[in-house]
């Protein structure tokens, strides 16, 4: 299968949002993304820019996106933070994966980062398998922590 890895454009985001939306089918939340595509393009191509995406097109369509931001670790310094990688159900075993794995590493890379880092849900041992192919060490002895949008708020009024 032909395909190419590049950054994505303003015209991607209706797309990347879509297989945003796949994903969190995937992951049994169909209703958690509550972003729009503005939000996509405000977000990666207006000032300050919060993220980096790239896309992996077949001859058809985007078929697999990577989108990363910069982070600081106190202890390692510069750190690429892989938000997603995603991959249409369909194309998943074609190398799409490892071309936008590739990418982002090479990304890093360039940026001097110490370190990438990604969650990756526990159950999604196909994604597993092969993060950790790829060298990455999958640390499970770490839990991730949010406060979501009415956890802020409350947090908030409750120290005013």
């Amino acid at each position: 299968m032909e395909f190419s890895i590049r950054e994505a454009t303003k015209k991607d985001m209706p797309r990347v949002l879509e297989l945003i939306t796949e994903l969190a089918v995937f992951e049994k939340e169909p209703h958690a993304v509550d972003i729009t595509t503005n939000d996509l393009i405000k977000g990666a191509f207006e000032s300050p820019k919060q993220f980096v995406c790239f896309v992996a097109e077949t001859q058809e369509k985007i078929e697999g996106i990577a989108l990363v931001y910069n982070r600081f670790s106190t202890w390692k310094g510069s750190i690429l933070h892989l938000e997603d990688l995603i991959v249409s159900q369909n194309k998943r075993g074609t190398g799409l994966g490892t071309a936008l794995l590739d990418q982002v590493v090479k990304y890093g890379h360039n940026l001097g980062a110490k370190r990438i880092s990604w969650e990756v849900i526990d159950w999604n041992e196909p994604a597993i398998k092969f993060y950790e192919k790829k060298g990455a060490n999958v640390k499970r002895d770490w839990d991730v922590v949010h406060l979501n949008e009415e956890a802020i708020k409350n947090y908030i009024d409750n120290i005013n």
